[in-house]
This record gives C-alpha cells, structure tokens and sequence, in this order.
C-alpha cells in the first residue's frame, strides 16, 4: 500500500516554524555527521522537537534528506542579465555553488542513490527538486522568446519536451561536473558549457 504524503496526514495542523527548523537541522546534521551517521534522533534533538514529530510528518530518513535539499534549490534565481547565455551562465554557476556545499553534496548522492531501488523516493525526489526547479527553464525560456532570442513554440507538448530536455542537459552536465568528476564548475567552464548548449556541436 502506498504512504501517503506527510501534508496528506490527519492530525493537528502542521507548524511551519518546527517545518523550518526540522529540515534546517537535518542540513546541520549532514554537514557534521554526513548521510550514513545521521539519525531522525539527532535531527529532533538540533531542532528542539520530539521525535514522533519528525515521524508525523516524514516515513523516514531519505524523505526528510530529499526536503531539507529540495529547500536549497528553492534558493535559485534566474538573473536578467539582458541575454539568454548570460542569464544560464548566471543560474548554473548559482547551481554549481549549491551543489558545492556539503550538506547539498552529500544529500543529493545518498538518497539519489537509495532511489535507485525505491520508486517511492525517485517519485519524491522528482517531484521535490526536478519538477519545482523547472520554472527556471521555462521563465529563462520565455524571457528569451520575448526578447527574440528564440523562436516561440506554438505546440504545447512539444515546448514541454524541449523544457525536459533542457532541464535534463543542464542539471546532468552540472551534477556530474561537481560530483561524479569532481571537477570545479567555475566560470570559465560554465561559459563553454553554455556556448556548447546554444551553439551545439556546429
């Protein structure tokens, strides 16, 4: 049977201060104890909560991880720098300096990770990171299409595939940049990576 989600349960209403503090804890918690020593224990007690109060609102430990990171995307903003090469240099050199941070760093990897055998968790962290972090493609996208920059896409599921794909090209070359090679994401990389994505192979 399917779990439902922690804003689905019945109960008292929920408080969004111990919210804040929760997954601020779990952040502190990862930066000092990383993914595999961090417990919901210590996470209630940096947060000043009861313990049921972490259990009322998430199933578990990856659960809660993926929030407190999801909060941390939640911080990107795309820049009007007058251009679109300078507005995707502005937010993937944002996204890189995110994914540099430890808590980010070993955050994401465990529970993408745990993921792989839990369709449960792949649907939250999709939900929780991917699909909120899109807005960023499709406000980027329409700003140059006002500008002229690039042609508007009268089909509707075709621009939504373009958005996937441009999502999917820019937030798989930044994570395996930063975490699979473990390569610095500064600004010299990030202005080829967007003269590549623009220009393609040509």
């Amino acid at each position: 049977m399917q779990s439902r989600s922690p804003a689905s349960r019945t109960g008292r209403p929920r408080s969004a201060a111990a919210d804040a503090a929760i997954l601020a804890a779990t952040r502190a918690a990862l930066v000092e104890l990383g993914w595999s020593k961090l417990t919901l224990g210590d996470v209630a007690t940096r947060a000043g909560v009861a313990k049921t109060t972490l259990y009322r609102r998430w199933a578990g430990k990856n659960e809660l991880v993926v929030d407190a990171v999801a909060e941390l995307f939640d911080e990107l903003e795309l820049p009007d720098s007058g251009s679109l090469a300078a507005d995707i240099e502005g937010v993937v050199l944002q996204f890189a300096t995110i994914l540099a941070r430890p808590e980010a760093k070993s955050g994401l990897m465990a529970v993408v990770s745990e993921a792989t055998r839990d369709d449960a968790l792949r649907e939250r962290i999709r939900a929780s990171v991917v699909e909120r972090q899109k807005r960023l493609v499709l406000a980027g996208r329409s700003r140059a299409q006002a500008r002229g920059e690039l042609p508007p896409e009268p089909d509707a599921e075709a621009a939504a595939r373009t958005a996937d794909l441009i999502f999917d090209m820019v937030a798989g070359a930044v994570v395996h940049r930063t975490l699979v090679s473990a390569e610095p994401a500064d600004e010299e990389w990030v202005r080829s990576f967007t003269r590549v994505l623009l220009q393609g192979l040509t």
